[in-house]
């Protein structure tokens, strides 16, 4: 580990000469291109500084543990315990930082929120997720743009699409894909029974176009007059638009804005995303199955977490956490989850890197 710390420093300073270099500056695409890598190797290397402060600290008390005063070497035996803690702290974080980053992890998403079983109650708790997801992203201070929706006549939603743009929101967003599934009373009920409803979730890298190529021949676009609210504007002109992929199969449709142009724009952002989703499941696929278990998979059938409105409780399945504060997350508190998702993700990725590194030894 320490000769990879030491290349990446050793990059690190290479990036910062070349980033002081005036005809690097010039070229606006090559200079965003070097920032970006100074950025990403910059929590690595201040991490590794303050490692290799402690080691050298480490080594000083070590040989104060050979003085004959015995205050002397009582007073080292404390700092050697202390900086030994704080060295295997930092190894961990360093462990942590090099393990391979998800490349989608700093792109916008796009969630795709869609009734499951249960009818109206399931329409009704779509809406419910959808909420939590907007303050969530409001928390952030991410921007949230609805692309696509179906509404119910009581206030549920059938289908809900989605785009948030912000920093980091799919390596925070990407562990919500699955089934979230709600048990509580519906409104509805006379009897006071409860209910189990589902709900499915996806989240979606967004995809750049040089990412994703789509070939024009490849798609054939039908545009149609917009059913549902949305005004007399939207109603009586033909501004809906429906994209078939027609090498997949993959239909996509957009009718909430009043332009044409804008609601084909959305839905190509839309396909785009579901078509580098594909290629990015067969091409995990064809992976080594060794990490099955790790969170994050994004296994759309899979049930994820409960929302139990009798107790309060919501629990995630995956890594078994339940938490009573359902109010608070259906207000978008998610930090808590998110943030044991992605321990236990690291902590999956570190057993296998190292069950890796073993094999090949």
């Amino acid at each position: 580990m320490l000769d990879t710390l030491k290349g990446v420093e050793k990059r690190f300073l290479e990036l910062e000469k070349i980033l002081s270099d005036p005809k690097i500056v010039k070229d606006q695409a090559a200079y965003r291109r070097y920032v970006r890598e100074h950025a990403d190797l910059s929590d690595i290397v201040t991490t590794f500084r303050k490692y290799k402060q402690i080691l050298d600290s480490l080594d000083e008390s070590m040989e104060l543990l050979k003085d004959g005063d015995p205050d002397i070497k009582s007073l080292a035996r404390e700092e050697v315990d202390l900086l030994t803690h704080r060295k295997e702290d930092l190894e961990l974080e360093l462990k942590k930082l090099l393990l391979p980053k998800d490349p989608s992890d700093q792109k916008n998403v796009i969630i795709e929120i869609r009734a499951g079983t249960g009818g109206e109650e399931a329409a009704l708790f779509a809406n419910d997720l959808f909420r939590i997801y907007s303050r969530y992203a409001e928390s952030k201070n991410w921007k949230l743009d609805v692309m696509t929706h179906h509404p119910t006549g009581v206030g549920g939603l059938k289908e809900i699409i989605a785009m948030v743009q912000g920093k980091g929101a799919y390596s925070a967003l990407k562990y919500e894909s699955g089934t979230h599934r709600v048990q509580r009373v519906p409104t509805t009920e006379a009897q006071g029974r409860i209910h189990t409803s589902a709900v499915t979730v996806a989240v979606l890298p967004e995809a750049e176009e040089v990412e994703v190529v789509i070939e024009s021949s490849d798609l054939k676009i039908d545009v149609y007059r917009s059913t549902g609210p949305g005004g007399q504007s939207v109603n009586t002109t033909d501004s809906a638009v429906r994209i078939t992929h027609l090498p997949t199969g993959l239909v996509v449709t957009c009718q909430d804005e009043k332009s044409q142009l804008k609601n084909k724009n959305k839905a190509m952002k839309v396909l785009r995303a579901r078509l580098l989703d594909q290629i990015t499941r067969e091409q995990t696929e064809q992976r080594s199955q060794e990490r099955k278990n790790q969170v994050g998979t994004g296994d759309r059938s899979q049930r994820i977490r409960t929302y139990n409105f009798p107790q309060g409780r919501v629990t995630d399945h995956r890594i078994g956490l339940s938490l009573y504060k359902l109010e608070s997350i259906l207000q978008g508190d998610l930090d808590e989850i998110i943030r044991e998702l992605t321990t236990h993700d690291q902590a999956q990725s570190l057993q296998y890197a190292e069950s890796t590194n073993r094999s090949q030894q």
